[in-house]
């Protein structure tokens, strides 16, 4: 298990590396230009060259990435254009939104999807399967600012039971923070939920068919039993894949669901640098959710080996 998970450690090295390489050359490559920006529609040509010498962005490229990865290596990530102050404090100023966000948004599709994609899969081809089926393309169907304006709709404006918009923070109190973020969760959730419950069903679909399953039931063993201590463990390494894949894509997810519901998480510090073509912002934000994602993946390849010792080797 050390050697795996050692190969696995060194494996990531490469994948970082192509991605710094990647993100600093296509923001420099993309158009428009921070100076002229900060120095306003009515700058002259000599101010934006004096600011852009500022910036440093006067250097070859060669020259601004070496400069960028030897602080990206001791953990500077720069310092904003526009805010002029540490990019790791932006970053830390916005994660806890994001990250209770992302928590309750897996809690409630993942809570929600396995047991579905059981009941889907044990009651198959029957009206109980078809109706959790008919969620999951619903879930897929519906865009997620689509189902977060129905849920604002209803259950903040209609019934008023909770609030519209905002994010109460974890200093206010446990509950006020889960209160506010009940709706963006559910809206963000439904996708993720849709996705998860189509591979357990399908996951588990060809597991029940499988020998052992029906000596299981053959020795009299209980359908509660057999499902979640035989199917269920067999059937874990396709449904944690799709967990990982879920959790990638919430990045994507985040962006618009914290524009709706106003809150102020890395989604709108994301935007809000890339209109001001912040270079230090995007970059840092770029690579901090290339480490989420490569650590994901890397504790999911972990489980893996955990539940399947076959594949350490």
């Amino acid at each position: 298990m050390a050697a795996y998970l050692l190969r696995r450690l060194l494996a990531v090295i490469p994948v970082m590396v192509v991605v710094a390489i990647t993100v600093f050359m296509l923001l420099r490559l993309a158009p428009g230009d921070p100076a002229a920006i900060i120095a306003g529609d009515e700058a002259r040509p000599e101010d934006i060259i004096r600011i852009r010498a500022m910036l440093g962005l006067n250097e070859s490229i060669v020259v601004q990435f070496g400069l960028w990865v030897g602080r990206l290596l001791q953990g500077d990530l720069g310092t904003s254009i526009f805010s002029n102050l540490p990019v790791t404090t932006l970053i830390a100023q916005r994660l806890e939104p994001t990250v209770m966000l992302t928590i309750t948004t897996l809690t409630i599709a993942v809570v929600t999807a396995i047991p579905l994609g059981v009941l889907a899969a044990w009651q198959a081809r029957t009206i109980i399967d078809r109706i959790v089926m008919l969620i999951a393309v619903l879930g897929f169907a519906l865009p997620v600012f689509v189902f977060g304006y129905v849920l604002i709709w209803i259950f903040a404006i209609d019934l008023q039971w909770l609030p519209v918009q905002g994010y109460k923070p974890l200093k206010d109190g446990f509950w006020s923070c889960l209160e506010s973020l009940v709706l963006p969760s559910t809206a963000l959730g439904l996708t993720y939920m849709a996705l998860i419950a189509r591979i357990t069903r399908a996951s588990m679909l060809e597991v029940l068919d499988q020998d052992y399953i029906r000596t299981a039931r053959a020795k009299g063993l209980s359908t509660r039993r057999t499902l979640l201590l035989h199917a269920l463990k067999n059937a874990a390494v396709p449904i944690l894949t799709v967990i990982g894949i879920a959790i990638a894509l919430l990045i994507s997810g985040v962006v618009i669901t914290e524009s709706v519901f106003n809150i102020p998480g890395l989604g709108r510090l994301t935007v809000d640098a890339i209109l001001k073509r912040d270079y230090p912002i995007i970059q840092g934000l770029i690579i901090v959710f290339a480490g989420v994602k490569v650590l994901v993946n890397l504790s999911i390849d972990v489980s893996y080996a955990a539940f399947d010792p076959r594949i350490r080797y």
